[in-house]
């Protein structure tokens, strides 16, 4: 059987008899769309991180879109943001007609390279998109100070870093607001697409609303800007609220997967991931590094070992957004990691002898190089 680096199967085994309950409670419910089930995550997500307000939607690439929109951003505006990350992040700002400007990452983490954002800001620069990368946090403390001395809007990515720490602060309550997606990869994913946006301002939140509800605030009646069909659906709504019980068992069972790989793997060659300093690491993917990537991908399938990339493809390089103006080597750090970074399986559920059939056949495979 081929080992992948994502299988929720074994997961849904455990959960199987609380995941239908959930399914159960929304179809006898007499409301499928913006119901209690919605309202009751949205709730709960907020308290979980302390905040005001948490607005579920249809996506996290919509949650970022909307987001942005609820806290102004629009055409005209610029986004510092970076080019290691999923297409998403920036297919939502080019969405409400903002240009994505891009810096490089550090080399260890590959998170945002907080140094080069002060430079990269213009006169029509208004946000800074921070993405909480692979499962750890941006250094938010740096980043508010350049936001605060250029008086700027901070929306973070969170899809990949539910529950994740910098300085014991949880990722989403650094900014104006905070994109989540609930994709079923993710840290905290339903079964199928969701997202959420987190704010702490009323304003941004009474926007959030009407924009994913085709800009009404009463059926029929669009009182301002048309907004979209964004809703987060009942039924996932309602898997999150159970699912987001088990959020803090998910991270302990990714970082004790993260452990065994990291005695499995030491004195391979294989550059295993570094947490930052005041992270504390959620593991959403297990991110390794080698020059010779793709021979070690190749010859893993020999074992029926599929591994992925995130991202084989800078933003910056790919042809639908050659509109940028970026060429190859504007972003080096960026580049050279997008050659040589693999992703090791890794969820919560993953059974100890399929990680060590991955981690002996790696040590095969490094050890014939």
């Amino acid at each position: 059987m081929t080992t992948y680096v994502w299988d929720y199967l074994r997961e849904y085994d455990n959960e199987r008899e609380d995941i239908h309950d959930a399914i159960e409670t929304v179809l006898r419910s007499g409301q499928l769309v913006l119901g209690a089930s919605g309202r009751g995550f949205e709730e709960e997500f907020a308290a979980y991180h302390g905040a005001g307000h948490a607005v579920g939607v249809d996506n996290g690439t919509n949650a970022i879109k909307l987001g942005l929109q609820a806290v102004g951003v629009g055409p005209g505006d610029e986004v510092i943001t970076v080019s290691n990350t999923a297409a998403p992040t920036v297919v939502a700002i080019d969405a409400v007609g903002a240009t994505p400007v891009f810096v490089d990452v550090h080399p260890d983490t590959y998170l945002m390279d907080i140094e080069q954002v002060a430079a990269a800001v213009t006169a029509r620069t208004t946000c800074l998109l921070p993405v909480h990368l692979y499962g750890q946090c941006v250094d938010m403390t740096a980043l508010r100070a350049v936001a605060d001395a250029h008086g700027l809007l901070v929306l973070e990515d969170c899809a990949q870093a539910h529950g994740a720490r910098r300085g014991g602060q949880l990722a989403g309550t650094w900014g104006a607001a905070a994109a989540f997606s609930f994709y079923p990869t993710k840290v905290l994913g339903a079964y199928g697409d969701g997202g959420a946006v987190l704010t702490s301002d009323p304003e941004v939140d009474a926007s959030l609303r009407r924009l994913r509800y085709y800009g009404m605030e009463e059926q029929y009646y669009v009182i301002q800007t048309p907004g979209h069909n964004s809703r987060l659906d009942e039924l996932h709504a309602e898997i999150l609220r159970r699912k987001l019980r088990r959020l803090d068992t998910y991270i302990h069972g990714r970082r004790a997967v993260a452990r065994r790989y990291a005695e499995g793997l030491s004195g391979t060659g294989l550059a295993l991931p570094s947490t930052a300093p005041g992270n504390d690491h959620v593991y959403y993917l297990y991110v390794v590094r080698h020059p010779q990537r793709d021979r070690i991908i190749e010859a893993l399938k020999a074992y029926d070992i599929s591994l992925n990339i995130s991202y084989p493809w800078p933003v910056h390089t790919m042809t639908g957004f050659a509109h940028l103006g970026y060429t190859r080597g504007a972003l080096p750090v960026t580049e050279t990691a997008a050659q040589e970074i693999f992703s090791l399986p890794m969820y919560p559920s993953l059974d100890p002898a399929v990680q060590d059939k991955v981690i002996g056949a790696l040590r095969d495979v490094l050890a014939a190089l």
